[in-house]
């Protein structure tokens, strides 16, 4: 089974990108390996002029820490912190860490840090999983369908937060979905089928998060 075949793309930095397909296109897989949470079997990922196809698991390691955030479609809080410990917790490990109740303010949750993911509806959460991402100000932030399990408004609210993450700390933002309206808010739409990146297109004319359609 080949996951992706013959990729070739480059994301500039600073970009918020969208990767759009149908479940299943190799979206997700290509993002892994982005991410290195996954190795490529045949071909170079490059970051910042590093190859992350020859690095070591610590290294990968290291990246990851150093660089990246992620950010899933269910949340993956601790339910035994509160959403200021739920932060905090990457920020015990991470270089230069932003502050986590500058994190929650960044998201629009100031004044719930000291609720359990319990205590918050489905959107908070994910507001919050979002917080605990870029609390270590990463270079990147992956999202992997972080509106799938959200309500049209609850998911708008949602993109809002990324866009300003995007605006507000200069981080790149990849956004793999299947949802069509989501493009409208990219710098760079990135389409895949099959396994394939089938188009690449620059977006002149971005909507806000809030007037996208469903």
């Amino acid at each position: 089974m080949h996951a992706l075949r013959g990729v070739d793309v480059e994301i500039p930095a600073g970009e918020l990108v969208v990767l759009l397909g149908p479940s299943g296109s190799g979206k997700s897989t290509l993002l892994n390996i982005l991410g290195g949470l996954d190795r490529a079997s045949d071909g170079d990922v490059m970051f910042q002029e590093q190859n992350l196809s020859t690095m070591t698991d610590a290294q990968l390691t290291r990246y990851r820490r150093d660089h990246v955030g992620f950010v899933f479609q269910f949340y993956n809080l601790m339910p035994s912190l509160t959403a200021y410990e739920n932060i905090e917790l990457v920020t015990e490990i991470a270089a230069s860490p932003m502050n986590p109740a500058d994190a929650l303010e960044l998201v629009g949750l100031g004044k719930r840090g000291d609720s359990f993911p319990s205590q918050l509806s489905g959107g908070e959460q994910q507001r919050v999983a979002i917080a605990r991402a870029v609390a270590k100000q990463p270079n990147v932030l992956f999202c992997d369908e972080p509106t799938g399990a959200l309500d049209s408004t609850t998911g708008r609210a949602v993109l809002q937060v990324l866009k300003n993450v995007n605006e507000a700390l200069g981080a790149t933002v990849l956004i793999v979905t299947h949802a069509a309206a989501t493009a409208a808010m990219a710098d760079r739409v990135i389409y895949f089928a099959d396994g394939q990146i089938r188009e690449v297109r620059v977006n002149s004319n971005k909507r806000d998060p809030q007037d996208i359609e469903w």
